[in-house]
């Protein structure tokens, strides 16, 4: 029996948990920022609710933690309660927030000095992806770490990737979603281009997607939320806006001109601050929309 420990039942964190919470071979502690979200999810599933990080750590085998920014696994290291006081040497912590390399590499280096093992694991596949277990893992850390991590991770992923040290998790989710935010925003402006040209949205994509300049965007998202008009809030844009900067970032740490990621992440932030907190990554489309004059859809 494997002691797991689960920190951060968000949107995508809790069906995560749940999927560890089935496991047969797993014996499972949860802690969520807002209390009553764990009190729940425990009497669900079964799950022990830790009243603290360090209380979720205790007698853990492998921690994880899902949030939505690498200063909130930060935030639960410290202090009296917080995930070091809990940790034993030989643990390990995987983090599955979708953070930044330089945090994580810190983060690693401290709980090497207490003999925890670390890896960044940020996961791709949406809430569906983690409800039926197929998310795709990016790993960055020492590979015989991943390989005492695996049955774990395999509760929730289909797809694990060992992607190099501690960081090149963080940093290869981080240019996916970079690349993600380049097709909605290059997809609108064509759109809204031909629209103003006499072309219907639903024509363009079906040529678009026939076609070389077709992506998940043109045949998914613009599809099912664009045209539809039902933008469903699944994955925040605020969230998408941090994700480019942390690119961004990468691109300028290791000296590679970037100018499209440095660009697409300024036009993010400007969609961050226009639409608000709560926005969907899509909706950015919205903002294109307005500068063109122009619905792209119904």
């Amino acid at each position: 029996m494997t002691t797991v420990a689960f920190l951060g039942l968000g949107a995508i964190g809790r069906p995560m948990a749940a999927r560890l919470a089935a496991a047969p071979d797993i014996s499972l502690a949860v802690w969520n920022r807002t209390a009553e979200r764990a009190r729940t999810f425990a009497s669900e599933t079964g799950a022990r609710q830790a009243v603290t990080p360090a209380d979720a750590a205790r007698g853990a085998d492998v921690v994880l933690t899902c949030f939505p920014v690498s200063a909130d696994v930060d935030a639960v290291l410290d202090g009296d309660d917080g995930l070091l006081a809990g940790l034993a040497r030989g643990a390990l912590l995987v983090d599955c927030t979708s953070g930044d390399p330089a945090t994580s590499r810190r983060i690693a280096a401290r709980l090497a000095e207490r003999g925890v093992g670390f890896l960044d694991a940020p996961v791709s596949g949406g809430t569906i992806g983690a409800e039926q277990g197929t998310l795709t893992v990016m790993v960055g850390g020492d590979a015989a770490l991943l390989e005492r991590a695996r049955p774990v991770l395999e509760t929730f992923g289909k797809k694990i990737v060992h992607c190099g040290a501690v960081g090149a998790g963080d940093a290869l989710k981080a240019v996916n979603n970079a690349l993600l935010a380049i097709h909605v925003w290059s997809t609108a402006e064509g759109l809204a281009a031909l629209a103003k040209a006499g072309v219907s949205a639903d024509v363009a994509l079906d040529v678009i997607n026939a076609s070389s300049g077709r992506s998940n965007a043109s045949m998914n998202l613009f599809p099912e939320r664009v045209l539809t008009r039902a933008f469903p809030r699944t994955f925040r844009l605020a969230l998408l806006d941090k994700d480019i900067g942390i690119a961004a970032g990468v691109a300028r740490e290791q000296k590679v001109p970037a100018p499209v990621l440095q660009l697409t992440a300024d036009l993010f932030r400007m969609a961050h601050n226009a639409l608000g907190e709560e926005a969907d990554h899509v909706e950015a489309v919205k903002v294109v929309e307005e500068w063109a004059g122009v619905r792209i859809g119904q």
